[in-house]
């Protein structure tokens, strides 16, 4: 058995937890969560051994970075992703684990919405906090990452959408990773009550360079009856930053999640996408496209379980490996007894440009119910010589070309995203990264 190494104990926890004057509830959430992470066992993802990754050692778990003093000051990589300063614009912006920027129009406050920092959700919001951190979708005593997680969150964002409020616009976070020391544990939570609608866009961007770092995220949403949440998501952290992320929902009656999924990570990264589609007639879409170069290994588990009758989900995922990358595409549709009437769809797609590149996709349907429909599909290719021949005829380098077949090959999830901000920044970064 490997000894784990932790760079951090209970009193560095305890002392976290009075610096920022939290309610004794999250204190002893927190001390349960890191002794259970003590004895819990890493997760298993199919086909991706993760026993030897760092998940536990880091530089620092509390840093205290020197806040931005407004949008323009943010540096480049996340400039591209705000654009213009606009004061009305709903946006929270962290620096490492430092609040910074919070933007939410008086229109929103005075409907009731909710749209801060973790620590001051738990001082303000405790209650509503409490009622919905790590108890409904995302459990602490899942597995050693969830109870790290759970014992040492240093940042995130708390959204609260109340009953008939539809936003409009987008909100945004953006969480900026600029000092080497610092790791990330970022708890986000995003509650739509019944008949609500929010657009909710993330940035995690590294601009810095690290030799050892730990990015550990949980997202949880949940989705009352009859509500709407579009959920963006654009990862672009460091070559040396290990990375967990775990983004959760469940669906009320007739409730719909649509995930905007673009993990462009330079390190090795585990990723769990998991919908529950509780209600009946809810709904789950799932589009996620991946990058991958160097020397990275990452693992992508997408999965919609249906409960509810006349249930609805889909999972189209397209990734490119360059040069000794790998990547495994775990997919599962699975249709619980009683969710008749359901329907379970996906699609997974690796395009290799390397001969040492990897790629594996692992479509697997689960159904325990007749009267239902389900299909996958399934590809792991390289790139066609006779394409490249045929751009490299006309005149275009061979980089030139291969840019062409990943922006075509990705194309048919970039364009079909519902959140153009995501599609947007998502373009800028795969022309980034394929450029390399």
């Amino acid at each position: 058995m490997t000894e784990t190494k932790w760079s951090v104990d209970q009193e560095g926890i305890r002392a976290f937890s009075t610096a920022n004057n939290e309610p004794e509830w999250l204190l002893n959430a927190r001390l349960d969560a890191f002794n259970k992470a003590e004895e819990l066992p890493l997760p298993k993802p199919d086909k991706t051994k993760i026993d030897k990754w760092n998940f536990t050692e880091f530089g620092a778990h509390n840093v205290q970075s020197a806040p931005f003093e407004s949008l323009a000051a943010l540096p480049e990589a996340a400039q591209a992703v705000v654009g213009e300063e606009n004061p009305a614009q709903t946006i929270y912006v962290q620096r490492n684990g430092t609040p910074s920027i919070l933007n939410i129009s008086s229109e929103l406050k005075e409907a009731g919405v909710i749209f801060t920092d973790f620590a001051t959700a738990a001082k303000e919001h405790g209650d509503l906090l409490q009622k919905y951190f790590m108890t409904q979708v995302v459990k602490a005593d899942e597995h050693k990452l969830t109870a790290l997680h759970a014992a040492l969150v240093n940042g995130g964002v708390f959204l609260y959408v109340p009953k008939n409020v539809e936003i409009k616009e987008p909100v945004q976070a953006v969480f900026i990773h600029d000092d080497k020391n610092a790791a990330l544990f970022n708890h986000v939570i995003v509650v739509a009550e019944a008949n609500s609608s929010v657009t909710y866009v993330e940035n995690y961007i590294s601009t810095v360079a690290t030799e050892r770092s730990v990015a550990n995220i949980v997202t949880e949403v949940i989705a009352g009856n009859n509500a709407r949440v579009s959920y963006g998501a654009v990862d672009t952290l460091a070559e040396n930053v290990t990375t967990y992320v775990n983004r959760r929902g469940i669906t009320a009656p007739n409730a719909r999640i649509d995930w905007s999924l673009g993990v462009m990570n330079d390190g090795n990264t585990v990723s769990e996408n998991v919908t529950n589609l509780i209600g009946d007639g809810s709904y789950a879409d799932t589009k996620m496209v991946v990058v991958g170069r160097g020397n990275q290994s990452m693992n992508f588990t997408t999965k919609v379980v249906h409960f509810g009758k006349h249930t609805e989900g889909y999972i189209l995922k397209h990734g490119v490996m360059k040069d000794e990358a790998k990547s495994i595409f775990n997919g599962i549709g699975k249709i619980e007894h009683g969710a008749s009437k359901s329907n379970a769809e996906q699609e997974s797609r690796v395009l290799m440009l390397s001969e040492k590149a990897r790629g594996d996709a692992n479509p697997i349907l689960l159904i325990d119910e007749d009267d239902v429909t389900a299909g996958h599909a399934a590809s792991v290719g390289r790139v066609d010589p006779l394409q490249l021949y045929y751009l490299m005829s006309r005149g275009i380098t061979k980089q030139e070309a291969e840019r062409l077949v990943i922006h075509g090959f990705l194309a048919p999830v970039v364009n079909n995203l519902p959140i153009e901000n995501v599609k947007q920044q998502l373009t800028g970064v795969i022309e980034r990264k394929v450029r390399q």
